[in-house]
């Protein structure tokens, strides 16, 4: 017998089109669904609401990472869909009485369209000029919030009302804990979609448009639809959480989706690995975990070191611009290239290769 297995074989199509070919994967989802299940049970309710955050941006992380992985389109208009998710569903809640449910499900179609919409300059612009074109986009949402007085009542700002389920208000008590399940099925439900979402035509359709259009195109890619479907796509996951960021936070607001947090969720995806979308939870979980680790950090070594504390928010961006520069020079490819050479090493351990 073999010391070690020289790779995966497939003695069929199913075999090859199942997401987990090893026994030691399906060990490691199982763990990671044992996880999900014990975490509300273990940790306090300052780090479950930062876990929920975790999952919304999980969300839109990997919305984005399909149209700028997976597709090869770049955006910077990630705060603005979320924005049109975010506005929708409070509207159509608290205006409208609509249910939740359904709120939620026309936010995610709005938003989609909106997300083709603003994809349209996709089809005659490609790299630097189509980013430009997507801040336009960013920029444009967020002035239409802004000004038009209708959506926030003259406010700035739409509150909304807590969490009911069934008829029973759900408590302060139990807010985060309740919203744990809601927003981690969900996320869990984002991340199996888009994985199986690359196994379909449409999903090759995307890379084959990414690694060479016009090799795509003579092969039979319709470029206008595929180009379209990504926006439209990666907008619809990108209006769920803005969606779940209204609910959860209950209160909408401009102030919550400007070019930074574009930004942000670009860091992401470019952290966690562009193209994999195991890679842009770890980037989620990455960049969402640094500011309030930096908290953690500034307030333990504030004895010897209150400068850290007393410049909290300009020591947390640079360490976030810092985070990023290191990624590109030393692994472009992200957390997933590194966990992925920490499985190999262990697996073929004590050989090299």
């Amino acid at each position: 017998m073999a010391a070690t297995a020289t790779g995966v074989y497939h003695g069929s199509y199913a075999s090859e089109l199942r997401l987990r070919h090893t026994g030691a994967e399906r060990f490691r989802l199982l763990l990671i669904a044992v996880a999900l299940l014990a975490l509300p049970w273990t940790v306090n309710t300052y780090w479950l609401g930062i876990v929920n955050t975790i999952a919304i941006a999980v969300i839109g992380a990997v919305g984005l990472n399909i149209l700028v992985g997976f597709t090869g389109q770049i955006s910077l208009g990630q705060g603005g869909f979320l924005a049109v998710g975010a506005f929708t569903s409070a509207l159509l809640v608290q205006r409208g009485g609509l249910p939740l449910p359904l709120a939620m499900t026309a936010a995610v179609l709005v938003t989609a369209g909106v997300g083709a919409f603003f994809g349209l300059p996709a089809l005659r612009l490609k790299g630097l000029y189509l980013a430009i074109a997507t801040i336009a986009s960013q920029e444009i949402i967020i002035f239409v919030v802004r000004r038009w007085t209708w959506l926030t009542g003259g406010q700035g700002f739409l509150d909304v009302d807590r969490l009911t389920l069934f008829g029973y208000r759900v408590p302060r008590t139990s807010f985060e804990f309740v919203w744990y399940w809601i927003i981690a099925g969900l996320a869990v439900l984002a991340v199996l979609s888009a994985r199986n979402l690359f196994r379909t035509a449409l999903g090759r359709s995307f890379m084959a448009v990414r690694d060479q259009d016009i090799a795509a195109s003579a092969i039979g890619v319709n470029l206008t639809r595929t180009k379209l479907f990504a926006f439209a796509v990666s907008s619809g996951y990108v209006g769920l959480a803005g969606a779940l960021i209204a609910h959860y936070t209950e209160t909408v607001t401009w102030e919550r989706f400007t070019i930074d947090v574009s930004i942000q969720y670009l860091a992401m995806i470019i952290v966690g690995g562009l193209g994999s979308i195991a890679g842009a939870v770890y980037g989620a979980a990455f960049i969402m975990l640094l500011p309030p680790l930096l908290a953690e950090l500034a307030g333990s070594v504030r004895a010897w070191a209150p400068f850290l504390a007393d410049q909290l928010p300009a020591f947390q961006a640079a360490t976030f611009g810092l985070v990023i520069v290191l990624f590109l020079l030393f692994e472009p490819r992200g957390l997933n290239r590194i966990w992925r050479r920490a499985k190999d090493y262990f697996r073929y351990w004590p050989f090299r290769y």
